[in-house]
């Protein structure tokens, strides 16, 4: 969103904030922590995490996840009252964030109180099938690329929340850009019909060309090679719901490292925890790129790559498969054809794996996971797809409503 508006910039953890058009800075956080527990009050929605056991809960996977002793932990998780700079998560104050464009926005417990956010949702949707908080509220998606799971995990999130939705898919032919029409110009147009934009570009850097552009928020949904960050948001939700922790634990990233948007994102969240180890798995031709490495070095992060895909499963809480992009090697189809086929998550692999572990992957998939391995209860991708929902309608309470 442009900046207009002459409120300072504030910092949380290190990174800067600057307010944007009218908007007012609020670093107030009111939490009632008492008798060992925490009381949240969000948008009228109240959360209360104690030892008892009856504020545990299952994820898919039954793995229990008690807030007090960890994993969501008051003392050592996304909620570390005593150790972490808090956002201001108040009933009714803002939200902090006025786009979501990058992974790098985040910090630890901003993450665990979306997460929280995100639990509610899960919760009203199951319950009761949506809410009205959004009425009257419209969103648009600009979507230049194809896209399944992303544009209609946003509408869902916007109508479950009682919003609407003006969608245009494939952007890139069917609108006024095929006209040649600058991104920026397209914009400015469509945020004057809407409230917030999502949108998905081919070019990196695009969503904060846009972001830079408009006075309303802007959600990248994926900008060619660069990030996603909704995606990244998800995909370490559902490793909190399937595992049970974040911190210690080894993933295994498997596929397109070079031209894959979600691993970066995902790596850069991952380095935001403790005691992480991530592994690189990955043809030649799409290895992870030094920009990556080089920041999770920066962050103490220890990294790894193998060749050898069921040692690295054997070891793995997590084995993330992506798909090996045909549209990102442009007429080089024999580097494409080099690369896809030389990873598959198949039964071999899941035999490798660990118990608790679990497969997950951004999806769509090729040949790189085989349908066999659907059934196997480790295979979480589909449980992971249906978290894009809860994160989405989320982001969008947060971003429109504030907390």
């Amino acid at each position: 969103m442009a900046s207009s508006s002459t409120c300072s910039a504030w910092s949380l953890n290190g990174t800067i904030f600057a307010p944007k058009a009218s908007s007012k800075c609020n670093a107030e956080f009111i939490c009632n922590y008492q008798n060992n527990s925490l009381n949240q009050t969000l948008n009228s929605i109240s959360i209360s995490a104690s030892a008892d056991t009856s504020h545990s809960w299952l994820s898919p996977n039954e793995k229990a996840i008690d807030w007090k002793r960890g994993k969501w932990s008051l003392k050592s998780g996304a909620l570390d009252f005593e150790t972490e700079t808090k956002a201001s998560i108040s009933k009714g104050s803002k939200f902090h964030l006025e786009d979501i464009i990058e992974a790098q926005q985040f910090d630890r417990s901003t993450l665990g109180a979306i997460f929280d956010v995100a639990l509610e949702m899960e919760k009203i949707v199951k319950t009761t099938g949506g809410s009205q908080i959004l009425k009257g509220y419209l969103m648009a998606t600009l979507f230049y690329e194809p896209s399944t799971r992303t544009r209609l995990s946003f509408e869902s999130a916007m109508k479950r929340l009682g919003g609407e939705v003006l969608t245009t898919e494939n952007a890139r032919e069917f609108s006024s850009a095929a006209k040649g029409e600058t991104l920026e110009d397209t914009v400015r147009t469509v945020e004057g019909y809407t409230d917030i934009i999502v949108m998905r570009h081919f070019e990196s850097g695009a969503a904060k060309r846009a972001a830079t552009t408009a006075n309303i928020p802007i959600i990248n949904a994926g900008d060619g090679p660069g990030q996603h960050p909704t995606q990244a948001l998800l995909d370490v939700y559902t490793i909190q719901r399937e595992i049970g922790k974040l911190d210690g634990i080894k993933v295994g990233l498997v596929g397109d490292l070079a031209y894959g948007r979600t691993v970066r994102s995902l790596a850069y969240l991952l380095a935001m925890y403790k005691d992480v180890k991530i592994y690189f798995v990955s043809p030649e031709v799409v290895k992870m790129k030094d920009d990556i490495k080089d920041y999770l070095t920066s962050k103490g992060v220890e990294w790894e790559e193998s060749a050898d895909l069921i040692e690295v499963a054997s070891k793995c809480d997590v084995v993330y498969q992506t798909r090996i992009q045909r549209e990102r090697f442009g007429e080089r189809i024999d580097l494409y054809e080099e690369a896809r086929g030389k990873y598959i998550v198949d039964k071999d692999v899941l035999n490798a794996m660990q118990k608790h572990a679990v497969v997950m992957h951004p999806l769509p998939r090729l040949d790189e996971i085989t349908v066999d391995v659907d059934d196997d209860p480790r295979a979480a991708y589909f449980r992971q797809a249906k978290n894009g929902l809860y994160i989405r309608m989320a982001l969008l309470k947060l971003l429109l409503l504030g907390w």
